[in-house]
């Protein structure tokens, strides 16, 4: 029942503001998978969950580790589909918590175990939160993609259908994944840093977006400190860094979200630059300014 509860609000929120992208028949089939399937999963029946694996992000670890322990230690946790099921599509999840804590369960672990129902992977990160700040959380994000594509033959995957997926501030680390990467180090010694960590598609839920004045202001303190540069809100503000490279898209929003103003989002919905994909908004009321 808690995750049909979980399916359902993320089925309402998709449903109060979602956008599309020129991203191709299959991009536009999964959003319309995450939509539908997220509002049939109220009728559904839950069976036994089987114990997804767990792996360590960085095995010497992370950069800048302050400690070993269970906040300094990056995990991916692999909700896999049956081979003869898979879509052969991944989507690593980045739960929200303010940059602060992290919501492993409904924004996380509930929507991986979703997903493999129907034929994608449901991978989910356990990243560096607060009193970490930026560039940690980035750092294990980027690996995070970088692991994921370098397994893809293992996990039977597709290594050019590996998206990533926030909620709330893991929508902005999401994101910023997303608008801030590299095709990898050919030379490095390390096999998974050899790999892009540029996810193919991005889905972003209730997301921080900017760092700037519509910004969650505590999410922004965890990861910046209280008095961050103007250069930091800059480069962390990621409707301001979108490229032709920047993958395609997915946004819903409530424009009666009361914690992450949906201004995020519909600043975020042009992706600011001339040039790039199609893509469309849609809101009951104009008043999200």
């Amino acid at each position: 029942m808690k995750n049909n509860i979980s399916c359902a609000v993320a089925a309402v929120r998709l449903a109060s503001v979602c956008r599309r992208t020129g991203g191709g028949r299959g991009f536009a089939s999964l959003c319309l998978l995450l939509l539908l399937c997220g509002m049939m999963s109220l009728i559904s029946v839950r069976g036994e969950a089987v114990e997804a694996p767990t792996i360590v992000l960085w095995p010497d670890g992370a950069p800048g580790a302050q400690g070993k322990g269970e906040a300094d230690t990056p995990t991916l946790t692999l909700h896999l589909p049956a081979p003869e099921q898979s879509t052969g599509a991944a989507v690593i999840i980045c739960p929200g918590g303010g940059y602060g804590g992290l919501m492993m369960s409904y924004e996380g672990n509930d929507v991986a175990e979703w997903l493999t129902r129907h034929g994608i992977a449901g991978i989910v990160l356990k990243y560096r939160v607060s009193p970490y700040r930026h560039p940690a959380p980035l750092q294990d994000g980027q690996r995070a993609v970088r692991w994921v594509r370098a397994h893809a033959e293992k996990l039977h995957l597709n290594p050019q259908r590996i998206g990533i997926m926030g909620f709330s501030a893991g929508g902005h680390l999401a994101s910023t994944v997303g608008t801030h990467f590299d095709g990898g180090n050919a030379r490095a010694d390390d096999p998974v840093a050899r790999v892009s960590c540029r996810p193919d598609f991005m889905l972003l839920i209730y997301p921080v977006v900017t760092m700037g004045e519509k910004t969650h202001v505590g999410s922004r303190n965890n990861l910046l400190g209280a008095a961050p540069s103007t250069a930091d809100i800059t480069l962390l503000s990621n409707e301001l860094q979108v490229t032709e490279q920047t993958p395609p898209t997915f946004l819903a929003h409530s424009r009666v979200d009361s914690v992450v103003p949906v201004a995020n989002s519909m600043r975020a919905t042009p992706l600011s630059t001339p040039g790039t994909a199609p893509r469309e908004a849609s809101a009951k009321r104009n008043d999200w300014k």
